[in-house]
């Protein structure tokens, strides 16, 4: 490659990495790397969730960003839950995702996040269950 050709190849080289930071920038620069860390009442709030179990869509969650006492926030879960999620009467931020509650305030089940759209039950919790964010 001869050096006059140097410069068109750094532009184009520019050019990519500035179009490929575009969908974290469309996110409001927080892209996706959540995993790991406490969702936050407003973020969960801004959309219902998907409860889902062994790959199918069980039903829709919705967590508030309303105060429930004790650190908690209400939680509305449908009645086509059944008894996947048990007495849900509240969630609350945990270091590393989220978990929801009973009406004592004890937890029920446990999500990591993963992203900033999904939060897993972990397998030692003996269940296979997802939020998913809309879907």
């Amino acid at each position: 490659m001869s050096f006059s050709h140097r410069p068109v190849l750094l532009m184009a080289l520019g050019l990519a990495a500035a179009l490929s930071a575009m969908p974290a920038a469309a996110q409001g620069g927080l892209g996706d790397h959540q995993a790991g860390i406490p969702l936050q009442p407003a973020d969960a709030a801004s959309q219902r969730w998907t409860l889902e179990s062994n790959g199918r869509n069980v039903c829709q969650v919705g967590l508030t960003a309303e105060p429930a006492g004790n650190g908690a926030y209400r939680a509305m879960v449908g009645p086509d839950c059944g008894g996947t999620l048990g007495a849900v009467a509240a969630w609350r931020p945990m270091s590393d995702g989220a978990a929801v509650l009973d009406g004592s305030g004890q937890v029920l089940i446990h999500f990591n996040r993963w992203s900033n759209s999904l939060l897993v039950a972990p397998r030692r919790a003996g269940v296979d269950l997802q939020l998913r964010r809309g879907a």
